[in-house]
């Protein structure tokens, strides 16, 4: 074999005829390590920053800008929608006292509706499912499809067994800049 541990084979089979349990697990523990370390050597990892591949593309810079303006005008109607709402109540504030009970629970009902409906709209537009997320799908999804096919098809080309996202929540803590293929990336891009 290839992989020495430092043990002649005579040794080897004279350890394994005694009975020392301990002796015994140290050499499974010796040749379990050995096995790890020329398993890992085989593997080649490298890693890339998948934000600033993105950040790098016209298309994907125009796309955040798009949804960015969006955002502001939806959040801009849902605060008028809002303050729609504060004006309903501080009107009811001070017409309260001259209001019959019914007339009083109508104005609440009004106002609660209106609140209600306001957070629908917000909901609509900027929860899980909303008009937001779907439009950054649109717009985003076909270049991270591009730049993830970009590097899948690098890795095959090159043999790499792991490329990782170090922008990503789950990145890596430390990473050798020798091991960064970002700048590949970018170039197969252009």
């Amino acid at each position: 074999m290839g992989c020495t541990v430092g043990i002649s084979e005579t040794e080897l089979i004279l350890l394994l005829k005694t009975n020392d349990r301990m002796t015994k697990l140290k050499l499974i523990a010796v040749f379990a390590f050995a096995l790890m370390t020329f398993a890992t050597q085989a593997q080649r990892i490298a890693y890339v920053d998948v934000n600033q591949i993105l950040e790098s593309i016209q298309e994907y810079q125009g796309a955040q800008e798009e949804l960015d303006r969006l955002a502001a005008k939806w959040r801009q109607d849902i605060q008028k929608e809002y303050d729609v709402i504060k004006g309903m109540y501080n009107r009811y504030q001070s017409e309260q006292v001259l209001l019959s009970e019914e007339a009083r629970r109508q104005r609440e009902e009004e106002i609660v509706n209106k609140e209600k409906a306001v957070r629908d709209l917000q909901k609509s537009r900027f929860g899980p499912e909303g008009g937001l997320f779907q439009r950054r799908k649109e717009l985003v999804q076909p270049i991270q499809d591009r730049v993830y096919g970009a590097i899948e098809a690098y890795a095959k080309e090159r043999g790499y067994d792991f490329i990782f996202d170090k922008s990503g929540s789950a990145g890596m803590i430390f990473s050798n800049p020798e091991y960064d293929k970002t700048g590949d990336i970018l170039n197969r891009l252009k």
